[in-house]
């Protein structure tokens, strides 16, 4: 603001003073005076300052006006203070918006983090003892990959750059873009990055200077002529990413870099970090060789192959006691060092795997490798590629009437609503099972609102390519905020990170700056993807994974006499005496159902009753009138029926969906869901109670059996089948 526009703001102040009195007009504009910011629109009333002074000077003169063009009305002399007062509140309100706009002084850099402190995770990524290496054996007498890893060069000492001379804050990104089979999955990975630093920058930036992504393009190092690359490659090589590294950091500048999803171009361009001193976050490779090469630059928010293969064996043979196990993996790095981990895991767990088998990358034929896997008479197969092989391979493998169990790696699913294995696989891919980095059905409002963002801009669901390098980024860009223009001090804020919370959840890192948080359990059911947390920690307990069995004293029969069920929750005494129920129960009794014989009836037990009272009539039911079995009607009669059988070894079919019936290890729990008609619970009880005889113990293991009785079987933890 010009001096001769601060008088007239001065000057102003002093009418809106005279005119109103209101110190807040007056605060509004000697700020607008103080701050040099001329809002939008005030020049224009300033404008009126030389009539509207003179106008001032003439007092309170009468008959006189001037035309006043702001209001684009005549104004008589006699309104001189209803004028000014205008004046001054519109100049008011413009300032205020001013002031908001003023950006605040900068604060990145200000207050560097310093260097990390020391800290040690053992054993290596948490790893439990019976997965650790040679932990059967021996006590190595030193272990890497413990301790955080130190920095102890020059970078922290370099000045930072004058902002005058900052145009930009550049960050390098290499990613399969184009010419190369993952350049979908590359350019996902991109559309993530670039969301947090548009978002970031409409934030203000760096100190008001934009950050800006540079993008390489990660060339197929293998020279794949594939249907998924598009294109034969001629020229890139090995030696194409570190090109391209090297551009990035010593012709663009920047100032960290993100990438790649191969993990060959993510191991050369970290090889340049340790020359070049620079950052590199990466959100997309799972090679666990990566941070083990104690380079000091590398961050990683993706749970790697190490803890992914951990996981998954810990699965497979602890929690489901499976023992035959192959691998179908894809020929490529991802593939090779990928199973690896799980190899391990498997032997170390008393079931080395069974075969391996291997395909090219562009294969759309797997039956050759599918019917070796089936006369090698394996439990189940673990898939180590991508979506789209995944899906093929499910396909081929019900066309050949297999009916393993199938697992596979993060790849193998996307992660998105309508998952792009259940689109692709469609009724093949029902029970399939993949460990995933986070929980993508969450409805927690980041996450959503996240989702809401990247759907509205690139009109597609995120996978974890995009959420993750989302996070990965907005993690990166805090950190130059927070250490300042200075490669060592951005190391130093992203290695002194040790837990996050991004849109994909909760993170957690461990010495080598890689994120090891537990993950989740994608499971195929209905056609949709299910997900539940996982770990790959050894249970403390088995609480009715492997069923729920009775090993109490053998049971002797009932008198045949009288064949009596209860029927025990509310109103139960107008069921068992409506005319429905009576023909029920004559059809059940006429067509042979009954044993030397004896007929089928019910005890009414109603809950409605007192507590007490109820409770009294439900032991008297089992203990006096002998009943061969007890129906529950809804949850609350079912928990006390529950309590019962525990003590009496009487089964109880409950109508309830509380699961936590079936989950407390008691073997005489049979859950329909809520809903479900009492005549299905009883016909089920009828047959059998006739195939089994009137002994409480043969009623309950036919139940527990699996088989269906009356239409109905259960599981043999009690759930439904």
């Amino acid at each position: 603001m010009s001096r001769e526009g601060a008088d007239k703001v001065g000057w102003l102040t002093s009418a809106a003073k005279a005119a109103d009195g209101k110190k807040r007009l007056i605060a509004a504009l000697k700020s607008v005076r103080e701050n040099s910011v001329v809002p939008p629109g005030l020049e224009s009333i300033l404008r009126f300052y030389p009539a509207l002074k003179r106008w001032a000077k003439l007092g309170r003169p009468s008959g006189a006006a001037f035309s006043c063009a702001w209001f684009h009305q005549p104004v008589r002399k006699g309104v001189l203070t209803h004028t000014l007062k205008r004046c001054a509140t519109l100049v008011a309100v413009l300032a205020s918006a001013a002031l908001a706009q003023t950006p605040s002084p900068c604060a990145c850099g200000n207050t560097p983090p310093g260097r990390p402190a020391p800290r040690s995770l053992k054993p290596y990524t948490g790893a439990p003892e019976d997965l650790r290496p040679f932990s059967k054996y021996t006590t190595p007498y030193f272990e890497f990959y413990q301790d955080l890893i130190e920095y102890n060069g020059a970078a922290r000492d370099i000045s930072d750059p004058d902002l005058k001379d900052v145009n930009e804050v550049r960050i390098g990104v290499l990613a399969p873009l184009y010419d190369h089979p993952d350049q979908v999955l590359g350019n996902r990975m991109l559309n993530g990055a670039n969301m947090a630093v548009d978002e970031a920058n409409a934030a203000g930036g760096y100190c008001g200077k934009p950050f800006r992504l540079v993008t390489h393009n990660d060339y197929n190092n293998w020279q794949n002529s594939s249907a998924a690359a598009g294109i034969a490659k001629d020229s890139a090589i090995w030696g194409a990413a570190s090109n391209e590294a090297v551009r990035m950091i010593y012709d663009d500048k920047v100032w960290a870099m993100l990438g790649s999803i191969s993990s060959e171009s993510t191991h050369i361009a970290l090889r340049l970090t340790l020359k070049a001193e620079t950052p590199l976050v990466n959100s997309a490779s799972t090679d666990p060789t990566i941070p083990e090469t104690i380079i000091p630059w590398y961050f990683t928010d993706l749970q790697d192959d190490r803890v992914q293969g951990y996981t998954l064996a810990r699965h497979i043979y602890t929690e489901l006691g499976l023992k035959r196990v192959a691998i179908l993996r894809v020929n490529d790095r991802y593939g090779r060092f990928g199973v690896i981990k799980f190899r391990d895991a498997s032997r170390r767990l008393g079931h080395p795997v069974v075969i391996e088998q291997k395909f090219m990358p562009g294969d759309a034929d797997f039956r050759r490798q599918l019917q070796v896997i089936e006369d090698s008479r394996v439990d189940a197969i673990v898939l180590w590629t991508d979506v789209g092989p995944a899906a093929m391979i499910l396909r081929q493998m019900r066309e050949l009437g297999m009916k393993q169990r199938v697992f596979g790696s993060h790849r193998t699913i996307s992660g998105t609503s309508g998952d792009e294995l259940v689109k692709l696989a469609g009724p093949a891919a029902e029970g399939f099972e993949a460990v995933f980095p986070y929980d993508p059905t969450r409805t927690d409002p980041r996450w959503l609102d996240f989702n809401a963002r990247y759907e509205a801009r690139f009109h597609e669901k995120p996978d974890h390519f995009a959420a993750l390098a989302y996070d990965a980024m907005q993690i990166l860009l805090d950190s130059i905020c927070r250490a300042g223009l200075n490669k060592g001090r951005i190391r130093d804020a992203l290695t002194g990170i040790e837990n996050h919370k991004g849109v994909t959840g909760d993170m957690v890192f461990d010495p080598n700056c890689k994120n090891i948080a537990p993950l989740f359990l994608a499971h195929v059911h209905n056609g949709s993807v299910e997900y539940r947390r996982i770990t790959m920690e050894k249970p403390y307990a088995r609480v009715g994974e492997d069923g729920v069995q009775y090993a109490g004293p053998a049971l002797a029969d009932e008198e045949t006499g009288n064949l009596q069920i209860g029927v025990f929750g509310p109103h139960a005494d107008e069921i068992v005496h409506s005319a429905e129920m009576a023909h029920l129960l004559s059809t059940i009794n006429g067509k042979g159902r009954t044993i030397s014989g004896a007929t089928i009836s019910l005890i009414a037990i109603p809950s409605q009753l007192s507590w007490g009272k109820a409770s009294d009539e439900l032991v008297k039911a089992v203990y006096q009138d002998h009943a061969l079995a007890l129906i529950a009607l809804d949850r609350p009669s079912s928990h006390l029926a529950e309590q019962i059988a525990v003590k009496s070894f009487i089964p109880v079919v409950a109508i309830s969906s509380d699961r936590a019936l079936t989950t407390t290890n008691i073997p005489w729990i049979f859950r329909l869901p809520e809903g479900t008609p009492i005549e299905q619970a009883l016909g089920s009880l009828a047959e059998a109670i006739h195939r089994a005889g009137p002994n409480r113990e043969k009623i309950r293991n036919l139940l527990a059996s699996g088989t269906a009785v009356g239409g109905v079987s259960f599981e043999s933890t009690g759930d439904p089948r």
